[in-house]
């Protein structure tokens, strides 16, 4: 497969992933929104997507505060920000025609229809529609657009590469969500036994990355931050987790290329994580140490593209 070819498959896999990711976090906030203790602490709830996407003074620039519509209409539908969803599905709707040849009819159709409802989308029509209905779609056409992919593409480069953006972009969006939902939760623990409106605002993270039954299965009693953490970074049963993500770049990069200069750190990324136990992590800082993750992960990103797809 050519290089460029190689570059299109994969970021189209990655921007679909950054949509749906982008959408769990907004439903996130919204949900956290909604109850009672949070009435008086909006601003900050709805301060996390823009620290996602980092780009908050540009947002204050241009919508002055932060407010749920405000955000919602910056995240979701500002052509204009390159972190917002409509942004995502377009930049995936552009690599997938890019590379049209190298996609089934399912695939690139069912790109090509999440991104003309989604340019039809406006402001009132997704009030109407509801935000829970809204982000719930947007993951049904994350989940359509893999099935697709698994159901219907011989397994070739275009599968393999589109499989390789996937789980590059999970690992990142999973340890970006936790470092700043961490950052926001743990402080009204305090260390002490979660209170009623902390039992909810875990369970919303945890639902938010489609954990909250993983966590139930796993573990016994009631939530505890601990036991979070250790779910979505190093149970490598979880399938949003880092070391499930990892574990599946690792495989990925061997079947590829297995003497690669990314093969070999993406095997050291996995490896550093098996290693890792939780109590160690939490008492040397979780986002902390997610900060440091998500900077191997972009370079394992950068290497990704020197290899397979010619980027200097």
């Amino acid at each position: 497969m050519l290089g460029r070819t190689a570059n299109n498959v994969y970021w189209m896999a990655r921007f679909v992933e950054r949509a749906e990711n982008m959408a769990r976090l907004l439903a996130s906030t919204y949900h956290m929104s909604l109850l009672p203790v949070a009435s008086g602490n909006d601003a900050q709830q709805w301060e996390a997507p823009l620290k996602l996407a980092g780009d908050r003074e540009t947002f204050l620039e241009r919508y002055g505060e932060t407010s749920p519509g405000s955000v919602l209409q910056y995240m979701v539908l500002d052509a204009d920000n390159a972190a917002s969803i409509r942004s995502a599905v377009r930049q995936a709707r552009e690599n997938a025609r890019a590379t049209r040849p190298e996609l089934t009819t399912e695939v690139w159709e069912g790109i090509n229809q999440t991104f003309i409802e989604m340019e039809s989308l406006s402001y009132s029509k997704m009030v109407d529609q509801g935000f829970r209905e809204f982000f719930d779609w947007v993951k049904e056409r994350s989940h359509l657009f893999r099935g697709a992919i698994y159901g219907t593409m011989r397994r070739g480069d275009a599968f393999t590469f589109s499989r390789l953006g996937t789980f590059i972009e999970r690992a990142d969006n999973t340890a970006r969500f936790l470092s700043i939902k961490w950052e926001m939760l743990t402080p009204s623990t305090g260390g002490r036994p979660l209170a009623a409106e902390d039992y909810y605002r875990w369970g919303a993270l945890l639902r938010a990355l489609s954990a909250f039954k993983a966590y139930r299965e796993v573990y016994t009693g009631i939530i505890e931050p601990r036991r979070v953490a250790e779910l979505l970074v190093l149970r490598q049963d979880m399938p949003r987790s880092l070391a499930a993500c990892t574990g599946e770049t690792d495989e990925i990069l061997r079947e590829l290329r297995a003497n690669a200069a990314c093969t070999r750190l993406a095997t050291q990324i996995h490896d550093g994580l098996q290693r890792h136990r939780i109590d160690s992590i939490l008492r040397s800082g979780l986002p902390r140490f997610l900060n440091g993750f998500v900077g191997r992960n972009n370079e394992l990103h950068s290497l990704i593209g020197k290899e397979f797809m010619l980027v200097l």
